[in-house]
């Protein structure tokens, strides 16, 4: 079986590298071509906020759509940067809650 991939940070890369993962970090400019090489290669991609925001305009979107490989976007271990709060889209979504 294959094992994840983590694109993000250093110091979180440090925790997924212990748990199996394999992991990379990229410097800018070098996220959309690692982040196309995991999906490639990984049955499931993890990517910090961070990383994640710093892809081309719709790249995440159309991994999203793929479904597979699943790809999760994760907070880096100093949540410098957020993941979306996908609840709170939902329910926006839904008419639950105002913009």
């Amino acid at each position: 079986m294959a094992a994840p991939v983590f694109l993000g940070d250093e110091v979180s890369a440090a925790g997924y590298r212990l748990g199996g993962a394999v992991v990379r970090t990229p410097v800018k400019g070098e996220e959309a071509s690692f982040f196309e090489w995991a999906r490639r290669e990984a049955p499931l991609v993890l990517v910090t906020a961070d990383i994640a925001a710093r892809l081309p305009p719709g790249l995440l979107a159309r991994a999203f759509a793929a479904g597979q490989p699943l790809v999760l976007i994760v907070p880096d271990v100093r949540r410098r940067v957020a993941p979306p709060d996908l609840a709170r889209s939902v329910r926006r979504q839904l008419g639950m809650e105002e913009e």
